[in-house]
């Protein structure tokens, strides 16, 4: 199964950020990995010109910066550049990820301005909607903290990446409901990868990282991810 890592990277999806991984950050942390989330920046181009290989490389330089064996973990876009990464990690967690091509086909249709205003046009109601299964506190965190986004990365992952089948092991996570990523869709990326599977209790895309039970989820990655 390979070795527990010592080290985990955790990166964000869309509009959000390191934040988002503030509970599995402490769940890693109590079993003394070392861990670093941190937030995805715009190139020196600007936002609206900022591509997921911009993303990719700073995923990339993260990962490889941290001691092995080493873990990548990725939710929603953050999935996808943690799997494009896979071939520096020893191990892989998906989290609802944006799957690479050909599952990419089979993601709901979207349009995306140049920059998608996720902070700009935020509402705490938009936000209770979002995250249904999180607690109230929560929410008014992930209002005040969601961030606008890069519109090409977002039009550039819905088009298709090709990723290879990674040659570590992963595990894919996918919420009992999710309007973003359809559960189906991840089992089935993870079923041609040979992955392993769990299906979260979450009921929305970022439920696995902040819901109530999120804690619970990190620590059935963790024991995963420890399993010899």
């Amino acid at each position: 199964m390979g070795e527990t890592p010592r080290s985990v990277l955790m990166v964000h999806g869309g509009g959000g950020g390191g934040w988002e991984w503030a509970v599995w950050r402490g769940v890693f942390e109590a079993a003394r990995l070392q861990v670093e989330a941190p937030d995805l920046q715009p190139s020196s181009r600007g936002l609206a010109l900022t591509g997921f290989a911009d993303y990719a490389a700073q995923v990339r330089a993260a990962l490889i910066a941290l001691p092995r064996p080493r873990a990548v973990v990725g939710a929603s876009l953050g999935g996808l550049l943690a799997a494009a990464c896979a071939d520096a990690a020893d191990a892989v967690v998906l989290v609802n990820p944006l799957p690479p091509a050909p599952w990419h086909a089979q993601l709901p249709g979207r349009d995306w301005p140049d920059v998608v205003p996720w902070q700009r046009d935020a509402r705490l109601t938009g936000t209770r909607r979002a995250l249904p299964d999180a607690d109230e506190a929560t929410a008014l965190f992930a209002f005040r903290n969601w961030r606008d986004e890069s519109g090409l990365a977002m039009r550039e992952a819905h088009a298709g990446i090709a990723v290879a089948r990674p040659g570590c092991r992963v595990l894919c996570i996918a919420s009992m409901v999710d309007d973003d990523v359809p559960p189906a869709l991840t089992a089935a990326l993870a079923s041609d990868w040979g992955a392993s599977l769990l299906r979260a209790q979450a009921v929305s895309h970022v439920g696995p990282l902040l819901r109530r039970g999120a804690a619970d989820c990190a620590a059935q990655a963790l024991a995963w991810l420890s399993a010899q």
